[in-house]
């Protein structure tokens, strides 16, 4: 009789080295992102990892690489923060505040080992099952956080934070002015930090593709109709662009382009429905109409003030127009070239702090320099997925939508070289790169007959 066993390794294979030094790193990044309400601690956290994975670098003599990520998501990894960052440095020059300027460059060379940490985490199957999965869940509980303070008027999970942040240190996470001054739906980030809804916007592919995955069509319908509630209540109307454009292609795959056509209808009648019924989305929504406006003053106020913002911009542009005003001295730079000096703005008293759109935020503030350097990590991107195999875009594809959606130039836009908004994009980078160009891994082993 024969008796067959599996084993698990034939005698003489070789054991593929793993960075066991690394295994932490989908729970770092998992750590990073929900530690977002508490902007502090949550940079704290990234400092801490890219510190973390220079001494392990340091100690392999960055040897082993290829057990970290493939030699295609390093260069890729490196040359995607080069794009970001090399236009900062070279706008510090003759910048409006030269030592801040110089400050700020050399305080975000952080976010080099930070994408290498990033990038790791998805490297692997393991990697990407922890962290794609980890951001999926994340997103599902803010969404149904965010359900509850629609129905109830408080999120419960800043609440809670807040109530610790008290007992800490015997002071609120928002003034009571600020809570005052909120005209939308907070959610976990709470009234002085409404950012929920372009933040969810932007995240919200690693949910639907997850839902989509593993509950069909009806989950994918279920996640989009659950986030695009909070988002109704929580979003600024540039969330609500980029939330359409993360349904757009990431439903059609999945449900054809008539059902996804009938799933804009049902949103579409949920949004008029929710104006009525809610002041200030009636109040975005009106401001949206009067764009239609033939009227100047129409279309600025109907944008907040935007093409204000937008004309200064183009003034720095022209007056500075190789490296520009400088990465973040868009507000230094705003009297000088403000279009309508004297007159109150839009947003209110003060300067406009950045472009609020992403072409012109490059163009203004680090110049055309800045711009062919942002153009071209974007090439390279591009050209990865272009010449990438199909099972690796399939891997890559959330990471790729929630990328693309949030540079998307056609929209208005946070400010890229503000601290949260910066890491939160180079994030994506990360993200996109180490799943699209994962490390080659050993094939399962094969049972062997005794």
């Amino acid at each position: 009789m024969t008796n067959s066993t599996t084993t698990t390794e034939p005698a003489g294979t070789a054991r593929a080295p793993r960075a066991v030094g690394w295994r932490w790193a989908p729970h770092w990044v998992l750590a990073f992102v929900i530690l977002w309400p508490a902007p502090g601690y949550a940079e704290g956290v990234m400092v801490l990892g890219a510190l973390a994975a220079i001494v392990l670098l340091l100690r392999a003599r960055f040897r082993g690489g290829s057990t970290l990520l493939s030699a295609p998501a390093w260069a890729l990894t490196s040359v995607l923060f080069c794009a970001y960052w090399l236009p900062q440095l070279i706008s510090a020059i003759d910048s409006v505040d030269v030592g801040r300027a110089l400050r700020e460059a050399l305080v975000d060379l952080r976010y080099l080992p930070f994408l290498w940490l990033v990038a790791s985490a998805v490297a692997d199957a393991r990697g990407r099952r922890i962290t794609l999965g980890g951001l999926a869940i994340v997103i599902a509980v803010w969404t149904i956080d965010g359900l509850v303070e629609v129905v109830s008027g408080t999120s419960p999970l800043f609440f809670g934070i807040d109530q610790l942040k008290q007992l800490i240190s015997s002071r609120p996470m928002c003034s009571a002015e600020q809570v005052a001054l909120a005209d939308r739906l907070g959610g976990v980030l709470g009234p002085c930090n409404l950012k929920l809804g372009i933040v969810l916007a932007s995240l919200s592919p690693f949910a639907l593709y997850a839902a989509g995955r593993r509950f069909g069509a009806a989950g994918w319908i279920v996640a989009s109709a659950a986030i695009g509630v909070v988002l109704l209540f929580a979003g600024s109307r540039a969330s609500w662009l980029t939330y359409a454009l993360v349904l757009l292609f990431s439903g059609w795959r999945l449900l054809g382009w008539k059902r996804l056509l009938a799933v804009f209808a049902a949103g579409a009648a949920v949004a008029v429905v929710v104006a009525l019924v809610s002041p200030q989305v009636r109040e975005r929504v009106e401001r949206t109409a009067m764009g239609l406006s033939a009227d100047q003053s129409g279309v600025d106020t109907a944008l907040s003030g935007r093409t204000r913002i937008w004309g200064a911009a183009w003034c720095m542009v022209r007056e500075n127009p190789v490296n520009g005003v400088g990465a973040r001295g868009f507000r230094e730079a705003f009297d000088g070239c403000d279009p309508q000096a004297g007159r109150l703005a839009e947003w209110g008293e003060g300067p406009a702090f950045h472009a609020h759109q992403i072409v012109l935020e490059i163009a203004s503030e680090t110049g055309l320099v800045g711009l062919l350097l942002w153009l071209a990590g974007l090439a390279l991107a591009w050209r990865a997925w272009r010449y990438a195999t199909p099972a690796a875009r399939e891997r890559a594809r959330p990471a790729m939508l929630a990328l693309a959606v949030t540079v998307f130039p056609f929209n208005t836009h946070l400010a890229f070289y503000s601290t949260f908004w910066g890491g939160f994009t180079l994030l994506l980078c990360a993200l996109y790169a180490g799943s699209l160009l994962a490390r080659a891994e050993p094939e399962p082993p094969r049972p062997v007959a005794r």
